[in-house]
C-alpha cells in the first residue's frame, strides 16, 4: 500500500471509531488528519453524526472544515468552555511511549492548545513516523518571536541541540506561523528525555512553544503497508 493510501485509511478509521454524535471535537494539522476532517464532514452530510462542534488547530483546518461544512468554534466559545471531549491529530514523530513530535506544518502552538485541552486524545499516522527516540531525524519545531530569534537559537545550542530557521517554499524568507511567529528546526545530537526537554525548551525567553507533546497520553492509530491499522495505548 502506497503511503498516501495508508494516510486516507488511517484518518477515516480515526473518524468512524471515536467521533460520536454531540462531541466537543479538536481537528489537527496536516497531511494525515485532513482525512479524518473530510471523514467527519462527509459522515455529518450524509446525517450519520449530529451535533458536532469542531474546533481547529490552523487555518489550514479551517478552510478545510468550511468546504466540509463542519460547525467551527474557538476554545473560548461559550459552547465549548475551553473543553473537548476528542482531539485527533497527526505526528511528525511518536516513540515507543506515544510521545509525539508535531510543528512539520508550523501549527504546534494551537495544536498543543487543543490537545492539553482534550478528554481524549488520538493520533493517526503511518508507521514511517514510528522511531525510538524523538528529535534525532525529524527536527522539534520551536516557534519563537521574531526578536528572539538568536537568543533562543543559542539557547538550543547550550541544550545540546542544533537550530535552523525553518525557509518558506514557495515565498521568500522564512515561515511564518499563523500567530506571527517563526520556526527553529531543532534536532538533538543524542538521545534527550523528551518530558524534561518539553520543560526546558519552554523555559527559554522568547520561545513561544515547541512541538515536543508528552503530557498527554493519545491513542495512537497506525497504518501499515500491509493494509493493516495497528491500535497502540
Amino acid at each position: 500500500m502506497e503511503q498516501q493510501d495508508m494516510k486516507v485509511l488511517v484518518g477515516n478509521r480515526a473518524a468512524d471509531l471515536l467521533v460520536k454524535d454531540g462531541m466537543k471535537l479538536g481537528l489537527g494539522t496536516g497531511s494525515t488528519v485532513v482525512h479524518t476532517v473530510r471523514r467527519v464532514g462527509a459522515l455529518l452530510q450524509e446525517g450519520k453524526l449530529r451535533d458536532i462542534k469542531a474546533v481547529s488547530t490552523s487555518f489550514q483546518t479551517t478552510i478545510e472544515c468550511e468546504k466540509m461544512g463542519i460547525p467551527l468554534y474557538t476554545l473560548n466559545s461559550r459552547e465549548i468552555g475551553g473543553q473537548l471531549d476528542l482531539s485527533i491529530d497527526g505526528a511528525d514523530e511518536v516513540d515507543a511511549q506515544n510521545r509525539c513530535t508535531k510543528g512539520g506544518g508550523a501549527a504546534l502552538l494551537l495544536e498543543k492548545i487543543v490537545a492539553y485541552a482534550s478528554l481524549s486524545y488520538a493520533l493517526v499516522i503511518d508507521e514511517s513516523k514510528l522511531v525510538e527516540n524523538l528529535g534525532l531525524v525529524f527536527p522539534i519545531a520551536v516557534e519563537v518571536v521574531p526578536e528572539a530569534r538568536l537568543v533562543v537559537n543559542r539557547a538550543l545550542e547550550e541544550l545540546g541541540a542544533e537550530a535552523l530557521l525553518r525557509e518558506a517554499v514557495r515565498k521568500a524568507g522564512p515561515v511564518i506561523t499563523d500567530k506571527g511567529n517563526l520556526i527553529l528546526d531543532t534536532r538533538f545530537k543524542s538521545p534527550v528525555d523528551p518530558a524534561v526537554m518539553e520543560t526546558e525548551i519552554n523555559r527559554i525567553a522568547g520561545v513561544v512553544e515547541n512541538g515536543l507533546f508528552t503530557r498527554i497520553k493519545p491513542v495512537v492509530f497506525i497504518a501499515r503497508r500491509d493494509g493493516t491499522i495497528g491500535e497502540r495505548r
